[in-house]
């Protein structure tokens, strides 16, 4: 499932990066803290690998 912004598809990458220890749990905010703990991390790759190109800045736009 393709992530449906960029703001989307950042917070995957964020929540990737800490489910693969490449960064701290602790320094999660917002929906990547919410994502790492509700998503595996084939689900999270896949919102990760999604293109940015002529995704909208966040879902509403």
């Amino acid at each position: 499932m393709p992530a449906t912004s960029k703001a989307q598809q950042k917070a995957a990458g964020a929540a990737l990066s800490a489910k693969r220890g490449e960064t701290r749990k602790s320094e999660l905010k917002g929906a990547s803290k919410s994502m790492y703990s509700s998503m595996s991390e084939k689900q999270l790759e896949e919102f990760a690998e999604t293109k940015r190109k002529g995704l909208p800045e966040k879902k509403g736009d």
